[in-house]
């Protein structure tokens, strides 16, 4: 299974104060986004309200976007975590690839709507990897990739399919700014959300 590698646990090791003002400036933060809304505190408020210089907190946070990545750091290894486990119990019992990915999904669905105002911070702001989309998507690309691999491997799909493409087709329903519009504006509950994306996956099976 693919691994998700953050750049935001990179505060191991660190000095016991700096150790204390990474946290003192998450507390705030969290504070601040419950009370007020994401969208609506800004850096300079962070600061102030931890009682920090503005340098403190850039230096431990480049932007509001990394610092929404921290807040979710622990919740997204624990996702991370308990879904690997899950995919692998699925395929000791020999679960078809294209369950296994109804699964992530569905599941992915939960959590992107628990995260919903964080994750389109960190996309508004833009912190992009490499490839020009937030590097968590990384992870589950490769993951939505993997599992159609292994179905058209099985012949549960047709090998002549493009797998690449249909990862990030699968995905996009799921990226921020179009979840948030489907679940504010549309009005899609979430068992409507993943209903539609699991009869997708299923499209796509041989009969």
């Amino acid at each position: 299974m693919i691994e998700l590698n953050l750049p935001i646990n990179e505060h191991k090791g660190e000095r016991a104060d700096a150790a204390a003002n990474r946290l003192l400036l998450l507390e705030t933060a969290e504070r601040l986004f419950a009370q007020y809304g994401v969208a609506a505190v800004n850096m300079a408020d962070i600061a102030e309200a931890a009682g920090v210089g503005k340098g403190t907190l850039y230096r431990r946070f480049p932007n509001k976007a990394t610092l929404c990545l921290a807040l979710m750091d622990t919740q997204m290894r624990t996702f991370q975590d308990e879904i690997l486990a899950r995919l692998r119990q699925m395929q000791m019992q020999r679960v078809p690839y294209l369950q296994q990915l109804g699964h992530f999904l569905e599941a992915f669905v939960l959590f992107a709507d628990i995260h919903l105002p964080l994750l389109c911070e960190v996309q508004r702001e833009g912190w992009l990897g490499d490839e020009g989309v937030d590097r968590p998507y990384i992870w589950r690309y490769l993951t939505v990739k993997g599992l159609l691999d292994a179905a058209a491997r099985q012949q549960e799909i047709s090998p002549d399919l493009d797998t690449a493409y249909l990862a990030e087709a699968l995905l996009a329903p799921l990226h921020p700014a179009l979840f948030h519009f489907q679940r504010s504006q549309r009005g899609y509950e979430l068992d409507r959300i993943s209903t539609g994306l699991r009869s997708l996956v299923e499209s796509l099976g041989n009969s």
